[in-house]
């Protein structure tokens, strides 16, 4: 495309930089410390880790070829202590299994778009802006959203805009689609914008931003098969975090943070018989909590960095066996495996510090998860 890969294109400011260093700093202080950086981009979150723990060995993964070559040129300084890899973040345990690492200590996921797409036209990503219809993260293989928009049957569209984007308008928006390309080839981002927003009955195109940023993320969403490949990335992160390993995850949209919520809140509960009074060998949860819920950006975070707005934080810390006995037994929790009372930040469970909804069991028949729907 002509770039000029010394000049990184976007303007990259890491989101929630501070927080997340700070709730994976115990886990990077630790002896031999792997980093894995499972969105590299631009390399702002990396480049932080690297300079402020001078013995962290960083992995860092990207689908996105352009993304590898820009945070390379960023990270050389850092070279003996870096392994950038062209990856998607599900593949890690092939990565780590070519690298020889057995473990990870510390991870962080910052999902969605990165600067370097959206502020660049060509790649297709923004609504705003006239672009060939790509929307690929690894543009080197896989089917544009080109091909999506002219050659899916009705129906599946339909099920694209309704399941990833939650498009409630979405059998009007695929009949203007679909009468659109029995004339010619749909095959620009302007082109289809303008489909999706007159195809939206006015009183509903006056609030909620551009109408075409929900078909735009579920066509994104479908081209690089993203929902499926976090499926599979979370629970191979935490599977590969060694004892007292953290891993941070930033969502943007709800469909992300609902699998995240899901696979975090299943490790950080007890698996054993509801009336049993103590914990079986391998039953207990693996996984601290370590934020309440889902954190929002603070107003500042929000003023400095625009596209922190909708970010969702969640971070835990990987505890074993006897921890997650000593866990359940953390004073205050008393026996009550299934709603245990919150760990901590800054100390131990049961201490005094952060509190959390860390161990909290499983429910009584018929209650209700607390943020349940919604986080």
């Amino acid at each position: 495309m002509g770039v000029d890969m010394g000049e990184p294109r976007g303007v990259h400011v890491p989101v929630l930089l501070e927080r997340c260093l700070e709730l994976l700093g115990p886990a990077l202080d630790l002896p031999g410390a792997v980093h894995v950086d499972f969105t590299l981009g631009l390399g702002g979150h990396a480049e932080a880790v690297l300079e402020r723990h001078p013995d962290v060995i960083l992995i860092g993964l990207d689908r996105d070829t352009e993304a590898l070559e820009h945070a390379s040129r960023r990270l050389a300084r850092f070279e003996g202590r870096t392994h950038l890899v062209h990856a998607v973040y599900h593949e890690l345990p092939r990565v780590l299994g070519e690298l020889g690492i057995p473990v990870i200590h510390s991870g962080l996921f910052d999902l969605g778009v990165s600067s370097l797409q959206l502020d660049e036209a060509d790649r297709g990503f923004a609504y705003a802006q006239d672009a060939p219809l790509d929307m690929r993260m690894d543009q080197s293989r896989g089917v544009t959203a080109e091909e999506i928009v002219n050659t899916y049957e009705p129906g599946e569209l339909v099920r694209i805009l309704r399941q990833y984007g939650e498009e409630k308008f979405a059998p009007r928006i695929v009949s203007s689609i679909v009468r659109e390309r029995a004339k010619g080839r749909i095959t620009s981002t302007a082109r289809l914008a303008e489909l999706v927003k007159d195809a939206i009955p006015a009183a509903a195109r006056r609030t909620g931003g551009n109408p075409a940023k929900r078909t735009f993320q579920a066509l994104r969403i479908e081209v690089n098969g993203e929902l499926e490949v976090l499926e599979q990335a979370v629970p191979h992160a935490l599977d590969a975090l060694a004892p007292k390993g953290r891993l941070v995850v930033m969502s943007y949209q709800s469909l992300e943070d609902r699998i995240v919520k899901r696979e975090l809140a299943a490790r950080s509960r007890s698996t054993g018989p509801i009336d049993l009074p103590v914990e079986l060998p391998g039953t207990g949860p693996t996984l601290r909590l370590l934020t309440r819920g889902s954190e929002p950006p603070s107003e500042a975070e929000v003023a400095e960095n625009p596209r922190a707005a909708s970010v969702k934080l969640r971070a835990v810390e990987r505890i074993d066996e006897e921890q997650g006995r000593q866990y359940n037994r953390a004073p205050g929790t008393g026996r009550e495996r299934p709603r245990m009372a919150g760990a901590t930040r800054g100390g131990k469970p049961g201490q005094p510090g952060e509190t959390t909804r860390g161990g909290r069991g499983r429910l009584r028949p018929g209650a209700k998860e607390e943020g349940e729907g919604r986080a």
